[in-house]
């Protein structure tokens, strides 16, 4: 047996040495296919948590497979301003040359995907897409800015004056100081990135203070982007020999012929991109309370415990990735609170309608910035409103109706209970209730066989009297 055992363990032994050569050998040969591969990754849409995490990632990828280029397709309309920072301070760490191409035709990097050109050690346009408008709507999560309607009617009293010119900082004359320190901010964040690329600092200025956009060409006249290229491989064939900064060091890209391998979000981004929209993280929030509250109204039944502990987990992490406002989320948590409450101790709806009370409330200052695509629906906090009352007046039917309904069992079930006397001396003996045989007293003389009617309980002793058919 031991030497079946130790051939064994040599057998196994060699065939993990084997796959770990075959391995090892995959890897390598996949490191030199990546070496002449140039790495393509898409912003496609609203940037958020999700596309931070993917293009963090796919950067990390890259240098790993030691790629000789990034390309990143972009085609947003903006998104979070601490997403849009998280992406830019992966490229500028980067250890591979990253080129933001905006693509394909008819595609546009405003807002947001306005300063990830910037950052990016090569900028390149389609012809037929724009960029700029990165006026910040909502820096880092920070206040509001004001009704844009009102800088538009204030823009069209100008015009009608004949001041057709405006001035460079919109916060002249405000009485705004969050507006102005957020323009501000963003101004010198631009800037810096348009010095460190040697881009047109002044048009990024512009593009932050007075929303100015450029089409693909006008762009590339103004230095505000290095390449107009119609694809991928005219891209490519443009950058070759192009000498750029990465971290500290200058090098020369080598371009010319590299195929494009692309990497795709995979299902951990899928998911950050799904419960990262506001309003699934609302919904995922309020499943978690009604599954919780079911479990406590039913202990044991375990699915809707599991169910909602894991869509409350799912929820309160995707708002942990959001900009949030604090007032927001203590509502939620108090509206949870209470709602739990109502299924341990009954209020007959005061708790279960004042937790759904905050819920919604919270549910609609809960979110932190004016970026369209992360704004929640009016139309599902209506829904949530109504579902929290119909659940509520669910759980006050079923506490008015245990309250109402006759005990049927413990000690008190027994008032009123019929029994049969089983022996009786004088004023006291046994009786016969429930199939069960009771110590009793009674103030009425009694008999073997006669029925009774319990009355009352003293500790383990009933207090009876003769029924109506049972007396003498």
């Amino acid at each position: 047996m031991q030497k079946m055992l130790v051939s064994a363990s040599r057998y196994f032994l060699a065939v993990s040495f084997a796959l770990l050569f075959v391995l090892l050998g995959a890897h390598a040969a996949d490191d030199q296919v990546n070496r002449n591969a140039a790495v393509v990754i898409e912003i496609d849409g609203a940037i958020g948590p999700a596309s931070a995490d993917y293009v963090a990632r796919s950067l990390e990828a890259a240098a790993q497979r030691r790629a000789p280029i990034v390309i990143i397709l972009i085609d947003t309309p903006g998104g979070l301003d601490v997403s849009m920072r998280d992406i830019n301070q992966a490229i500028l760490v980067s250890k591979v040359p990253v080129v933001a191409y905006v693509h394909p035709s008819g595609a546009r990097a405003a807002s947001a995907g306005t300063y990830i050109l910037y950052a990016s050690h090569v900028a390149a346009m389609t012809p037929g897409t724009n960029l700029g408008a990165a006026t910040p709507v909502s820096i880092g999560g920070g206040l509001p800015f004001a009704d844009r309607d009102g800088d538009n009617a204030k823009r069209d009293s100008d015009e009608q004056r004949g001041a057709e010119e405006k001035e460079d900082d919109p916060t002249t004359g405000t009485s705004d100081p969050m507006k102005a320190k957020a323009v501000n901010d963003a101004v010198a964040y631009i800037r810096s990135l348009a010095e460190l690329r040697g881009r047109n600092a002044d048009w990024a200025e512009r593009a932050v203070r007075q929303a100015e956009s450029l089409s693909a060409n006008d762009a590339l006249e103004s230095n505000v982007v290095d390449i107009v290229a119609v694809n991928i491989d005219d891209l490519l064939a443009q950058t070759d020999g192009r000498k750029v900064k990465v971290n500290t060091q200058e090098v020369a890209l080598d371009t010319k012929g590299l195929s494009t391998e692309y990497i795709k979000p995979d299902w951990r981004t899928r998911l950050l991109s799904t419960i990262t929209n506001p309003n699934v993280a609302l919904i995922l929030m309020l499943i978690g309370v009604y599954g919780l509250i079911f479990e406590f109204i039913n202990p044991g039944a375990l699915i809707p415990g599991i169910i909602g502990a894991i869509c409350l987990l799912l929820g309160l992490y995707a708002l942990a990735l959001l900009p949030i406002n604090y007032a927001g989320v203590g509502l939620i948590m108090l509206g949870i609170g209470l709602m739990v409450a109502e299924a341990f101790a009954p209020s007959f709806g005061a708790l279960g309608i004042g937790g759904a009370a905050a819920f919604v409330i919270g549910a609609a200052i809960v979110i932190d910035t004016n970026a369209p695509e992360y704004q929640v629906s009016w139309a599902l906090i209506g829904a949530m409103a109504v579902t929290s009352l119909v659940i509520v007046a669910v759980v006050m039917r079923l506490a008015i109706s245990s309250y109402r309904r006759q005990v049927a069992t413990g000690i008190e079930q027994m008032s009123g209970a019929l029994g049969e006397v089983t022996d009786w001396h004088g004023d006291r003996g046994h009786v016969m209730a429930h199939g069960e045989r009771w110590k009793a007293i009674s103030e009425a003389p009694l008999r073997r066989g006669q029925p009774v009617r319990v009355t009352g309980v003293d500790g383990l002793v009933l207090r009876v009297e003769p029924t109506a058919t049972g007396k003498n």
